[in-house]
């Protein structure tokens, strides 16, 4: 997605006692299934008692996370406990973005980041690094807007060389995934002229070059952790995925090591649902691993009518909920159909921390919690989904 925004909300009022990590660990011989259409009702914490996503997807093998917001992760008890119980992996939102982590050049920040990285340690949970290179949030005194920099076009690349090995360096050994590169393609198929393509080409290189540096630096700095490029709209056939499919295979050819593919999974409930199991499997088909890494599905919300000007989290009609409940479930469907889609994971924990409502006005109801971090019927549904495919382990 093309911005991400860090949410400040107060704590919230709720008391339900969630799993400890023991139970949430608990053999998935042990669970009790889930029944159809069975969804908590505001004020109900039973939920929390029943099998986590978290252990319902040891049926498969397949790990399901959550991007999490360090502005919440340690002070908001209920949010720490959803993360802590509900996914066996984690992503930052923010906080190992190049802008966060040399936010003065030379001199790095990374407090947030190692805090995260400690508690997925101590909850027994993997960490999906995200991300390396983009042309976002970048920190300004290396480009204000992505595309333009005061710097030479060989500063330029041994900067990003220096980012790239010192970052992965600091977490080696640490990080399962990492999202390497993110969103380097435009929707018609074309090269973002980003600030990394512009100093390449004037070096007189494949302005692309860049992405298969990063790889081998990357994978220089920490053999062991899978490389992954990250980009929306990968799940619909067409200019896009196709030039990104024809990308991937150029990679390939020229011995970059790169592992897998993320499709990031931003869904809207007024496109129709994209063909994903067919490019998450022509993908895979090229030996590579595959993952959702940034599921979300909007829809139009019903205005607050105390508040005119703003929206609840309240889809505008019942149709629009059955069809991102839909969504929600084809999405998990296809990844656990595909054995090579290694990890499913959220964008975000609960709506009020969504980056939806600021982006798309109108829209909003994207994730599994509500406003209050109450479980929504989309997060019952992907517990069935978990407990009643009899899908193969994955790859």
């Amino acid at each position: 997605m093309r911005i991400r925004h860090s949410f400040l909300v107060s704590a919230l009022a709720v008391t339900a006692l969630i799993a400890t990590p023991g139970a949430a660990m608990a053999s998935p011989d042990h669970v009790t299934e889930p029944h159809e259409g069975q969804h908590a009702q505001h004020g109900d914490h039973s939920w929390a008692t029943r099998p986590s996503l978290r252990t319902l997807s040891m049926r498969s093998g397949l790990k399901v996370g959550t991007a999490v917001n360090m502005d919440l992760y340690g002070s908001d008890a209920a949010y720490t406990r959803i993360v802590d119980q509900q996914f066996n992996t984690v992503t930052p939102e923010n906080v190992m973005k190049w802008q966060l982590v040399e936010p003065t050049q030379g001199t790095y920040d990374w407090a947030a980041a190692d805090r995260l990285v400690a508690g997925a340690r101590a909850n027994h949970q993997l960490v999906r690094g995200h991300t390396l290179v983009w042309h976002n949030q970048l920190p300004s005194w290396f480009s204000t807007d992505g595309t333009t920099t005061s710097f030479t076009p060989q500063q330029v690349r041994d900067l990003l060389h220096k980012h790239v090995v010192d970052e992965v360096s600091h977490f080696r050994g640490k990080i399962w995934q990492w999202d390497v590169v993110n969103e380097a393609f435009n929707d018609d198929g074309t090269p973002r002229q980003s600030v990394f393509y512009k100093a390449y080409e004037a070096l007189g290189l494949n302005g692309l070059d860049y992405v298969a540096d990063a790889f081998r630096w990357a994978h220089q700095a920490d053999p062991h952790a899978l490389l992954f490029y990250n980009d929306y709209n990968l799940e619909f056939t067409g200019a896009k995925s196709n030039a990104v499919y024809d990308f991937v295979k150029q990679l390939q050819a020229q011995h970059v090591p790169i592992d897998g593919v993320g499709f990031q999974g931003h869904l809207d409930t007024q496109y129709g649902f994209p063909d994903l199991q067919n490019n998450l499997q022509r993908f895979a088909d090229l030996g590579l691993k595959v993952a959702l890494t940034e599921v979300d599905v909007r829809t139009f919300v019903q205005p607050d009518p105390a508040n005119p000007g703003t929206y609840t989290d309240t889809p505008l009609t019942p149709e629009l909920q059955a069809t991102q409940e839909s969504y929600w479930k084809q999405t998990l469907q296809a990844c656990l159909d595909v054995p090579q889609c290694i990890s499913y994971t959220v964008w975000g924990v609960a709506d009020s921390n969504s980056w939806i409502p600021g982006v798309f006005t109108g829209e909003g109801a994207a994730l599994l919690f509500d406003d209050n971090l109450n479980p929504k019927p989309q997060y019952q549904d992907l517990r069935q989904v978990l407990w009643t495919t009899k899908a193969p382990r994955r790859a």
